[in-house]
């Protein structure tokens, strides 16, 4: 993987943090959930393209919902973005859904049944519930 300069970092971290924003409280559209937030941005050193991982609490049909809606809106929110942040280019935005909490969410389950099982097994109450 390359390593990022501190100036792309600083870019990554202004983008993200514009882009949480507009997302939160600037578009309109039904398709996007309330509890959508912007996980990480990777802005290209050219400026040229932007990579913006998002993650979205609900099923799957809210999740491809949502990066519809995003997908449609990214005129408007290239425009907010412009005007927002003083680049020499504005990236052109691709959305990536992002399935890292969603993951992390399902091992614990997983990890709290096994470990449910193996207290079973060997004779121990459950303490956890």
């Amino acid at each position: 993987m390359k390593k990022n300069s501190i100036k792309n970092t600083r870019i990554n971290g202004e983008v993200q943090r514009v882009l949480a924003d507009i997302i939160r409280s600037q578009i309109k559209d039904p398709r996007i959930a309330p509890l959508t937030s912007v996980v990480s941005v990777e802005v290209a050193p050219d400026l040229k393209t932007c990579k913006a991982w998002i993650s979205v609490l609900g099923d799957e049909k809210t999740a491809a919902d949502t990066l519809e809606g995003l997908t449609s809106a990214e005129g408007f929110i290239r425009t907010k973005l412009a005007r927002e942040l003083n680049l020499r280019y504005t990236p052109d935005l691709r959305f990536i859904m992002d399935q890292s909490i969603a993951y992390g969410v399902s091992m614990s389950r997983k990890i709290e049944e096994v470990n449910r099982n193996l207290n079973r097994e060997n004779g121990e109450e459950d303490l956890s519930e």
